[in-house]
């Protein structure tokens, strides 16, 4: 009875659509309360996950999700608001929002529509074009309810997700000139743009990166070596216990509380941090009828040699604290600094 309760909060029962337009807006009102900001996204994927476990995308995004938090108030922390520049700073905050929503906005219509599917015991996915999801979805989505293929599923959203914030994020014109395009890409290798942790409770840190994230390719591979290593049977248990025992905040503290001798880089709780943004998305173009799926990013991906990041990190971490503490002392030698013209950070 209590997980059927818990079950109405999260999805409330929503009766088979006689009116189209009223059940698309009754869906449409769920994803809107849910995509309100990172906290809000990372609990949806989890509470799905958790209610249909054969989704194992969802937890992936979950996870993701989390990493997507850290990033953002690591430019409210000690470290990187002495490195970058507030307007800096406020830019790779909305690269993190934007990609973060514009995933959610696309993605929890298709698993909303998937739990109606088995609550009316019925596909629902010839409603995916009133939600705008690509047509390359729609069949995947027909695909897996006839065969039951739990990867393929899992890369084939991959594979959506890394296409869909191509056009509107990496490659839309002002995070281009001002992240992607610019010098600032040392968060390449600094600002964990391109790497995603996965803790424990026994503080570890596993997890992979990316070089060249502006590449869909290298994004997707990146995206199916984090599945196999999240669902790998040895390790899958301590992700879910993680998960299900620490509440997502957005702060590093989040994990930092169970790596032993390791200071903590005093990020702040996310929804302290930032207000809540507004976005919109009148762009709602099908990327996949312009694109050509390629069979290599159905590969089940090898682990890394190393799954297991946490002495990587932790060194990164104090490197980047290292370089601000410099900085700091630059600027007490230069009150105001030296600027070059051009550069923001």
């Amino acid at each position: 009875m209590k997980k059927i309760s818990n079950t109405y909060r999260f999805l409330p029962y929503i009766p088979e659509p006689k009116r189209r337009n009223e059940w698309i807006n009754d869906v449409n009102q769920l994803v809107k309360r849910y995509n309100a900001d990172n906290v809000s996204r990372t609990n949806a994927y989890q509470a799905f996950f958790l209610l249909h476990p054969e989704i194992k995308w969802s937890f992936l995004a979950a996870m993701v999700s989390r990493n997507a938090g850290w990033n953002m108030t690591d430019l409210k922390g000690d470290i990187f608001s002495k490195l970058l520049s507030p307007e800096t700073c406020e830019i790779l905050f909305m690269t993190y929002e934007r990609a973060n929503w514009s995933i959610f906005q696309d993605a929890f219509p298709q698993l909303l529509l998937y739990h109606y599917s088995t609550i009316y015991k019925k596909k629902m996915f010839h409603l995916f074009k009133d939600f705008h999801i690509s047509s390359f979805m729609e069949e995947e989505w027909n695909r897996f309810w006839e065969e039951g293929d739990e990867r393929r599923l899992a890369q084939s959203l991959i594979i959506n997700e890394q296409h869909l914030i191509q056009g509107p994020v990496i490659e839309q014109d002002l995070y281009k000139r001002k992240v992607f395009g610019t010098v600032l890409f040392f968060i390449e290798d600094h600002l964990h743009f391109s790497s995603v942790l996965f803790p424990t409770l026994h503080g570890e840190l596993y997890g992979a990166s990316v070089h060249g994230f502006r590449d869909v390719g290298n994004r997707i591979k990146l995206g199916n070596t984090l599945f196999e290593i999240l669902f790998h049977p040895e390790y899958h248990r301590f992700f879910l216990e993680y998960a299900q025992n620490v509440e997502h905040t957005g702060s590093r503290s989040d994990y930092e509380t169970y790596c032993r001798s390791v200071q903590g880089t005093r990020t702040p709780i996310l929804q302290q941090a930032y207000d809540v943004i507004t976005h919109d998305w009148n762009d709602h173009r099908d990327w996949s009828l312009d694109s050509k799926i390629q069979e290599e990013w159905y590969t089940k991906q090898d682990l890394p040699g190393d799954v297991i990041m946490t002495d990587w990190f932790f060194n990164k971490q104090r490197q980047l604290e290292k370089l601000a503490a410099v900085k700091e002392t630059v600027k007490g030698i230069w009150p105001g600094g030296r600027k070059k013209k051009g550069r923001t950070f």
